[in-house]
């Protein structure tokens, strides 16, 4: 893991240290014990964990300067992409949300182990935390949890006027953008820039959908789930 990591982050151009492997290794460590017991993930082993996981979220921070920000990790599940920008930018501000009760659990854990005492770990629904932080962070991320039109109701109201929601997509990104152009507009958004990126080692290519956000979201999104999924944006 160690030289697939090194090398990967020289491809990205993003500067590796020691004490940066030394938390990607008990951050697999904990995802490994813990997958063994609970679906956290499918991808498993050192060389797919490091590429298709570390290597790509942490590619994000050679598209976007994280430094100092204050980040919401949206639906972050085992802790992607959120974790991976911590450890690559320690000086983030970072709130890991999910739904799911026993994967905060074991978010807030690994933060322990990882000496990230200051990442808040939120087990609630996007819906119902809005109201009480919404419109206070710089930047909202977001990896594989619903299609685009959605994912902006979930994530824009949590970004301030000038932050930006990034959302991690595949290589075929077209079709999800033009379903979400009235959702973005209406949220707030600015037309999106698109930055395409290879994870290093692979022949994959992903998108990093980056929107900021110019005017005031709405009152009263994001709306509850079931009225979002029966009536997108």
């Amino acid at each position: 893991m160690r030289q697939i990591l090194y090398s990967g982050f020289e491809s990205l151009n993003i500067p590796f240290s020691d004490e940066m492997y030394g938390r990607f290794k008990k951050y697999y460590d904990c995802l490994t014990a813990k997958n063994n017991v609970m679906n956290l993930t499918a991808i498993t082993g050192e060389e797919n964990t490091a590429r298709l996981h570390f290597l790509d979220c942490a590619a994000l921070c050679s598209i976007y300067d994280f430094s100092g920000a204050s980040v919401i990790d949206i639906g972050t599940g085992a802790g992607f992409p959120g974790l991976p920008l911590k450890i690559v930018k320690p000086d983030i501000s970072l709130v890991l949300l999910d739904s799911h009760k026993k994967r905060v659990a074991f978010l807030t854990e690994v933060c322990h182990e990882l000496g990230f005492e200051d990442v808040k770990c939120i087990s609630e629904r996007a819906e119902d935390l809005a109201p009480d932080i919404g419109g206070s962070f710089d930047v909202a991320v977001s990896r594989a949890v619903a299609r685009l039109n959605i994912l902006c109701e979930f994530c824009m109201p949590f970004i301030h006027v000038g932050g930006v929601f990034i959302a991690m997509k595949g290589p075929d990104w077209s079709e999800e953008l033009k379903e979400a152009s009235n959702a973005i507009s209406f949220l707030g958004g600015a037309s999106p820039e698109i930055k395409k990126y290879n994870i290093p080692g692979t022949d994959i290519f992903h998108s990093a959908v980056i929107i900021k956000k110019v005017k005031k979201t709405p009152d009263g999104y994001p709306r509850q789930f079931g009225r979002i999924k029966k009536s997108p944006l």
